[in-house]
């Protein structure tokens, strides 16, 4: 079922409900200029037991696309809020690329209502980073709309080490296609300017998985290696010859691995 709700704020947020209801919840976050599609061979993937809710964020897909409002906390307060308008009280949270940022703020913020947490292609920080600098410079801030779709298509070939199936990456080239210029500049701004709250993770007490692609060369293993070690009790699992996106590259052994954890921690 793909649907849509209203948030307390205003918001809407257009979200994909697949398997049972009273299952066991996992709450799926994307990343930069994807959307709940994202997730679409994960979800495909989970067991009937099991209840997977993916959302598209605000500004992507087809939630809303406000005018402000692209920073982590944000994105945080909209899932709590989501939860809130669905009924959830807590959930397994599992978040890729900027969607583990958003993941471990509300991890920090709001801590019973995660029930696990699961970070893919995940960073400690993007506080004033290189590569993101870089990226502002060269392409976002000469950025128009429309959005070139060979600029969208570049962007998502390059978080890939093993090529996906073609309809998969023609389908999230154009979920980045949806994203306007400004929510691009927001979003990479909001990378560079939100200081490292990463010391605050030391407080979880949830259980954590961390899955990464060794070939990733958006989230450096120095990330991984540091966010396994300040949340107490996490387990760090690294696929050989993967990218960033690794739910796309091998969705069979991320689905396998993340079923795995859910049932070790029920």
């Amino acid at each position: 079922m793909v649907t849509s709700v209203t948030l307390s704020s205003g918001v809407t947020l257009q979200y994909a409900d697949r398997g049972r209801a009273s299952g066991m919840p996992l709450l799926f976050l994307h990343g930069a200029t994807d959307s709940w599609r994202s997730f679409e061979p994960v979800l495909d993937r989970l067991p009937g037991t099991l209840r997977g809710l993916a959302i598209t964020q605000r500004g992507h897909g087809h939630s809303s696309k406000p005018e402000d409002g692209y920073r982590c906390v944000n994105f945080s307060d909209d899932v709590v809020a989501f939860m809130d308008a669905v009924d959830l009280g807590a959930a397994v949270i599992v978040g890729h690329s900027m969607g583990s940022m958003v993941a471990q703020r509300l991890a920090v913020d709001h801590p019973a209502r995660v029930a696990g947490l699961v970070l893919t292609g995940a960073f400690r920080t993007l506080y004033d980073h290189c590569g993101v600098r870089e990226f502002w410079d060269s392409a976002l801030v000469t950025l128009r709309d429309p959005i070139d779709p060979a600029f969208a298509r570049a962007f998502q070939v390059s978080t890939l080490h093993r090529e996906i199936a073609p309809e998969l990456l023609d389908v999230m080239v154009g979920e980045s296609l949806q994203v306007p210029a400004r929510v691009w500049r927001a979003l990479f701004s909001g990378f560079l300017e939100t200081s490292d709250f990463s010391h605050e993770l030391r407080r979880l007490t949830a259980p954590a998985l961390i899955v990464w692609g060794e070939c990733d060369t958006y989230a450096p293993r120095e990330d991984q290696e540091a966010l396994h070690e300040l949340i107490a009790g996490s387990r760090l699992l690294t696929y050989s010859g993967i990218g960033h996106a690794v739910h796309w590259e091998d969705p069979d052994r991320f689905v396998t691995d993340l079923v795995g954890f859910v049932c070790e921690r029920r």
